[in-house]
């Protein structure tokens, strides 16, 4: 039984907040956002917007596109670093708010590579027939633990939400290879500080990082499930900045426009950054039935994930 996708969703906050906004907080400017990051603006959540709130709406539109209920369910899986409280978890709020039967439910932690780490821990149960219908969030409100003070962060995160239902497919289709990993020595270079509780990132080593570990993950997963690097259609990188982005896609050798790049609207929302684009993507029509993808990221611990995925039930 081959797991994949039957259905995706998202959700991002209505309040945007611009590059011009963010001058008048810290010492920046549009400009060097942008050529450096590739961002222009960011979605940020309101107080009273917790990070269930937003796995609630993703979750929602995900079953929406995969014409199910939330009684189909068999089990729950977000990733995040930002849950609304230590615990209860944010998958077992989601199983109530939703109104599933009382199924498995449980938070991962990978940081940006969340959302990759869930997706393979659903197709464990799915292809040993344990469970069927799996719901897999991303979401992170990253708005919270963020220094605005400190422009060397300030300008990169926002917050958002992306879901996916994964569930067995036909022969050929869904998740053919995927690659996980972590370094814990780079933990040092992005974190949550013990005492400001404020994220803090060595932007320079993690750069270096991730221009190396994506591309190098990207063509791993293509070898895997047989195929060369011409085979792939199109490309759903981590949206954490251009250049990394661009790192990947040009190893790969595939052009500008087969690569989703939400980055310059939404900023880098962590654990959702890979399943917003996709439902974005899919959502606009970019990406059609039998069409190989590649899902690539990276993030704090240091982690990174990725998968190649033939499109399709």
């Amino acid at each position: 039984m081959n797991a994949g996708l039957l259905g995706i969703g998202h959700y991002t906050p209505t309040n945007v907040v611009t590059n011009k906004d963010l001058e008048k907080i810290v010492d920046t400017s549009d400009e060097w956002i942008r050529t450096r990051t590739g961002i222009e603006e960011r979605r940020i959540a309101d107080d009273n917007v917790n990070t269930s709130d937003m796995a609630f709406y993703a979750a929602q539109d995900a079953l929406e596109s995969a014409n199910m209920k939330a009684e189909d369910l068999d089990m729950i899986l977000v990733a995040t670093v930002t849950p609304d409280t230590p615990f209860p978890s944010v998958a077992c709020m989601l199983q109530e708010r939703l109104g599933a039967r009382k199924v498995a439910a449980m938070d991962l932690s990978a940081a940006c590579s969340g959302f990759m780490y869930g997706m393979i821990t659903a197709k464990q149960f799915i292809e040993t027939n344990v469970h069927r219908n799996i719901l897999v969030v991303g979401v992170e409100k990253l708005s919270k633990i963020t220094d605005w003070e400190d422009r060397n962060t300030c300008v990169l995160f926002g917050d958002g939400a992306g879901a996916a239902i994964v569930g067995p497919v036909s022969e050929g289709k869904g998740i053919l290879s995927f690659e996980l990993g972590s370094d814990g020595s780079g933990g040092k270079e992005l974190y949550q500080d013990k005492e400001t509780d404020y994220l803090f990132m060595n932007g320079r080593e993690v750069f270096k990082f991730a221009v190396r570990q994506m591309p190098e993950s990207s063509v791993k997963v293509v070898e895997k499930a047989g195929y060369q690097k011409e085979d792939v259609d199109y490309l759903i990188p981590h949206q954490a900045n251009i250049r990394i982005m661009e790192a990947a896609r040009e190893r790969l050798g595939i052009a500008e426009e087969k690569m989703a790049t939400s980055v310059k609207r939404y900023g880098n929302t962590s654990s959702a950054s890979i399943p917003m684009a996709l439902s974005e993507a899919v959502k606009s029509g970019k990406i059609n039935d039998n069409d190989l993808l590649v899902l690539v990221g990276f993030g704090g611990g240091l982690t990174w994930g990725a998968i190649a995925l033939r499109w399709g039930r």
